[in-house]
């Protein structure tokens, strides 16, 4: 199954750190990289904010376990955000160059 994984990152310096290695350890086909994000998030028991870089990671689910290692690696926050979602459907030439790229 595929899924597409979110991440943010504190900066596109860091969310490209990330996304280098993830691409050079074949745990995602793609790595899109979307400045500019503003996030409202509970943080330490207040509502804090923050100006992000979001990852949106091509891959497979059963990469999920070594992305996530891989991005605490290299990740500057103590928890960050680093979510699956299925994908139930897609272009299946698309597919199948996530399968190629990633193995």
């Amino acid at each position: 199954m595929y899924s597409l994984v979110l991440i943010t990152a504190a900066n596109k310096k860091e969310a490209e750190r990330i996304a280098k290695k993830l691409i050079q350890d074949k745990l995602a086909a793609c790595v899109s990289i979307v400045s500019g994000v503003e996030s409202l998030f509970w943080w330490q028991g207040k509502v804090d904010r923050a100006k992000e870089t979001l990852l949106i990671v091509k891959s497979r689910k059963e990469k999920f376990a070594k992305i996530v290692k891989s991005v605490k690696a290299r990740h500057s926050y103590t928890v960050p955000e680093i979510i699956a979602i299925p994908l139930t459907n897609g272009f299946k030439p698309y597919l199948k160059w996530i399968d190629d790229s990633i193995g």
